[in-house]
């Protein structure tokens, strides 16, 4: 009887030093944004992808668009019919980092390989593969010049750290054309002078050339 006892605490001890199994979510969400969801009360980040943020438009083969709300439409579009959900981490704004499915597809994996999200290589190489495949083939964000979400949520903070008095001095002129074409003059170009910025029609001045792209504005031809 001794003896038994003796094999039978070392077994129960390994037992309870295994890993939990990480916690599942599951059930219908509601999309926040390209990589932001709400399931089951919890507000979750997809693991390993990076998606344009709201508001923020590209270029794709020289016609703008709001790549920001398509990402998220896309994403709409993959999780109607419900998700599992499993929880890997916290990310520093509380939110819940998980890997999540609809039946067989991984959702992180789908809106990389379709263009609608960029492999977050800052935290993950699980989807390179994937955007490699969407790259190659021109699809989505990748059918033009954009700008990185990171590089598009660092010049939205930078602009919002800088003091109105300063953004005046900025030179840029970001316009928006009757058309909707988002074009940014730089002096001396031909039509800088005659611009003049709305900033109520969603008009800017930029400090830089980097901060003009990541709003979605491009550069005059003259």
């Amino acid at each position: 009887m001794l003896r038994f006892r003796s094999l039978f605490i070392p077994v129960l001890t390994a037992l309870a030093l295994l890993p939990a199994p990480a916690p599942a979510l599951d059930g219908v969400a509601r999309v926040v944004d390209g990589d932001t969801l709400v399931l089951a009360g919890e507000r979750l980040r997809l693991f390993g992808i990076d998606a344009p943020e709201k508001g923020q438009r590209c270029d794709p083969s020289g016609r703008n668009w709001a790549c920001g709300d398509w990402a998220a439409a896309r994403l709409r579009a993959l999780v109607t019919g419900g998700l599992r959900c499993e929880a890997l981490d916290r990310d520093r704004y509380g939110r819940t980092v998980a890997r999540c499915h609809a039946g067989d597809l991984d959702i992180g994996a789908e809106m990389v390989r379709t263009g609608a999200a960029t492999a977050y290589r800052r935290y993950s190489t699980d989807y390179i593969a994937q955007e490699a495949e969407a790259k190659s083939a021109l699809r989505g964000l990748w059918n033009g010049q954009t700008a990185a979400p990171e590089t598009f949520r660092q010049a939205q903070q930078s602009a919002g750290n800088t003091r109105p008095q300063a953004q005046d001095r900025c030179a840029i002129k970001g316009n928006i054309s009757a058309k909707g074409e988002r074009i940014y003059h730089l002096p001396g170009q031909r039509y800088y002078d005659k611009t003049r910025i709305d900033r109520r029609k969603g008009e800017a001045m930029f400090c830089s050339e980097a901060e003009a792209r990541a709003a979605g504005f491009r550069r005059a031809k003259r």
